[in-house]
């Protein structure tokens, strides 16, 4: 078996809200291996948005293990846990959260400003590098309000890359995005993943969670079921099945 890129253990979450305490959390189990495509599922409520916050060490449990690459996160203070979420772990959210005033070769290198023993001439070799790996090499000059949505978040997933993390988190990365430029995204991730790269990706979409590996359903704090995608999508097959549009730009 690949080696256990995260493993939590009886992991659990709890908010406190006036004298009423929210169990986000209720003993989790949870293993991501090397090379794992797994989509965490759930409805509004159901955890999944506060394991990510987890698994993204941007919270702690109330209680339980969370080991990142072998490392035992809840030995970690705040400064070292900053310099892991900027070594380890590549994040993609919904929203893009690309800076407005500045290029998609800036925007890409900007991990990598908080990494000491990358010079400039190599920050911007990895940065175009990146982007050349999501299909951007002739937009790196363009500003985002100058980039389709589809080629935002291709920035977003190439700012990801720039550090060459253990594990992808992606949030919702295909909400705001239309159906052609939804398989665009998933092919490149499909793509990235064959290529060796871990993914954890959130989604309340079924159709989306069949573009992966394996299926992690949360239902009131609890894993309700896991399973390996047997019918699962090929989004080149899907792009090339959708009707031709003139003049589009993903």
């Amino acid at each position: 078996m690949s080696k256990a890129i995260i493993k939590v253990s009886d992991l659990r979450k709890d908010y406190h809200v006036g004298e009423m305490t929210v169990h986000a959390l209720r003993g989790v189990d949870m293993e991501i291996h090397e090379g794992d495509f797994a989509a965490i599922m759930g409805a509004s409520g159901s955890g999944k948005s506060t394991m990510l916050n987890i698994l993204g060490c941007l919270d702690k449990p109330s209680y339980g293990e969370y080991q990142l690459d072998g490392v035992n996160m809840g030995t970690m203070n705040k400064n070292q846990l900053a310099g892991l979420r900027n070594n380890k772990l590549g994040f993609i959210f919904q929203s893009y959260n690309l800076l407005p005033r500045t290029t998609a070769l800036e925007n890409v290198e900007l991990p990598l400003f908080y990494n000491s023993k990358v010079r400039t001439k190599e920050r911007k070799e990895r940065a175009k590098h990146a982007l050349e790996q999501v299909g951007l090499a002739d937009r790196m000059d363009h500003m985002p309000n100058q980039l389709s949505g589809g080629q935002q978040q291709r920035v977003a997933i190439a700012r990801s890359l720039v550090n060459d993390p253990v594990v992808i988190l992606a949030d919702e990365a295909t909400g705001n995005l239309d159906t052609r430029t939804s398989y665009e995204i998933m092919e490149l991730f499909q793509r990235l993943n064959d290529n060796g790269k871990t993914i954890v990706f959130v989604t309340h979409e079924p159709d989306i969670a069949r573009f992966m590996k394996r299926n992690i359903v949360f239902r009131d704090g609890r894993i309700q079921k896991e399973s390996l995608v047997t019918d699962r999508f090929n989004a080149t097959q899907l792009i090339e099945a959708l009707p031709v549009e003139e003049d589009y730009e993903s």
